[in-house]
This record gives C-alpha cells, structure tokens and sequence, in this order.
C-alpha cells in the first residue's frame, strides 16, 4: 500500500499529479488530509507535532504493514518521525524538501508563525485569498495547484498551521526526535527541488551524508517539486519500489 502525507500549507490535492502519472486505482494507496487540513479537526485534537505523529501512527496501523510512505513538507518530518517509531510497518519510506535536522532553525514564516500574536498577524493577511493565491505562486507552488488549496486555507487550517509550528518551536526538534532517525528502515529516498526557498538544499545534502540516505536533486524546481515534477518524481519512485 502507498501513503502519502501532505505538508502545510497542503492538501491531498497535492499528491493529485503524481497520483495520476502512477496511474494507481483507489485500493493502490492513501492519500489521508492532515486533521484541520481542507478538513474537520476533530474535538480536542491539539494539533501539536506529537498529536500529527499519533494520528499518522494510527493511519500506518489502520494499513497493516508493508507500506511504502512519501511525505513532503510537514508531511516528510511526521513520515521521519513515525517511521522511526514504527519501522516494522514500513517497507520503503521516501521524503522530499523537509526533513529533521538539528541545525535547521526554520525558514522566516516558520518562524512568524512560532511567535505569539506576530503568528496570527500574518494569518489575519492570509485570509484574503486574493493576496494569497499570487503569494503561493510566487513561492513556488504550481498556479493548478495553489487555485485548489488557496481557497481551503481557512480558519481551521490556520489555527491548525499556528499550533503545529509551535509545538516544534518554529522547526527545532528535541534529540529524541533526531536521534530516532537511527531506527529508519534501509530504503530511504530523498526527493528534492533544487532552489527550495524555504528549505535550502544543504539541509538535504547534510542529512543524506549523516544518515547514509539516496538523494536526488531536481534541477531547477522549487519546493512543491514532487507536483511540479510529478513525472520525474514518479520514475524515482517506481525505481524505488522496485
């Protein structure tokens, strides 16, 4: 079974492209939303990084094992954290433009949305959605892809954006989230655009030499790549599953 987990500010919408040049049927994989992410948060879901990490625990339980898992963005560190917590129910795992590092210190929205009331400033500003659509494009998302997910940047996601990044102080992890990284499963992949402005490519090199991880640059694309590249992505990913 493939699973795949979005980032923030994403959807499954995301995964739509690479989906479609896989060309998987419906029983082939699970593309699940982040709780709060175009969808519900449940009552009393505290959107925190441990709470995201449970609730994907619970996805990859629910498959049963044998799972080959992509992530991107937020998605590619709860995919790191809850493979290395449960790498018996991973076959393959496969991450692109994020991953944990403890020398990252997060890119500048990281950071703004970690700080009390500065955080919710910029989320005052990203309710119009006239400003935002353009903002996404400029940074890099797909313009199909930002006409699908802009408009479902709304309060639930925004207040879900602020409690995640927070819980993880911006994007610094605890040595108990860096040092499991030594329980990964051997067939790792990293998957990355070469001029991701919010996660620079030294940050893929740094962790593909310390944990001894396959990496491939994508030449010129940014950070949503595995959409951009969908193409590309999937022949990596059909060699890796192979």
């Amino acid at each position: 079974m493939k699973l795949f987990i979005h980032g923030v500010p994403d959807t499954p919408h995301l995964w739509e492209p690479l989906i479609s040049v896989l060309d998987l049927s419906e029983n082939d994989y699970r593309a699940p939303a982040l709780p709060g992410f175009g969808c519900a948060r449940p009552a009393g879901f505290s959107a925190t990084k441990e709470a995201y990490t449970d609730w994907l625990v619970g996805q990859m339980e629910d498959i049963g094992g044998g799972i080959d898992i992509v992530g991107h963005d937020w998605g590619a560190l709860l995919t790191l954290r809850a493979v290395s917590l449960r790498p018996d129910l991973v076959r393959t795992w496969c991450v692109t433009n994020a991953v944990i590092d403890p020398e990252y210190r997060g890119h500048a929205m990281a950071r703004r949305w970690a700080t009390p009331i500065l955080g919710e400033l910029v989320m005052l500003g990203m309710r119009n959605k006239k400003r935002l659509l353009p903002a996404m494009i400029a940074g890099g998302m797909p313009k199909s892809l930002a006409k699908k997910e802009v408009p479902l940047i709304d309060k639930t996601m925004r207040q879900s954006i602020l409690d995640l990044y927070r819980s993880a102080d911006g994007l610094r992890f605890s040595d108990d989230w860096v040092n499991g990284l030594a329980n990964l499963p051997q067939r790792g992949q990293l998957f990355w655009g070469e001029t991701d402005p919010y996660v620079d490519l030294s940050v893929a090199k740094r962790f593909s030499e310390r944990w001894n991880v396959p990496l491939h640059v994508e030449t010129g694309a940014g950070h949503w790549a595995c959409a951009e590249r969908a193409t590309e992505f999937a022949t990596l990913l059909q060699s890796h599953w192979a």
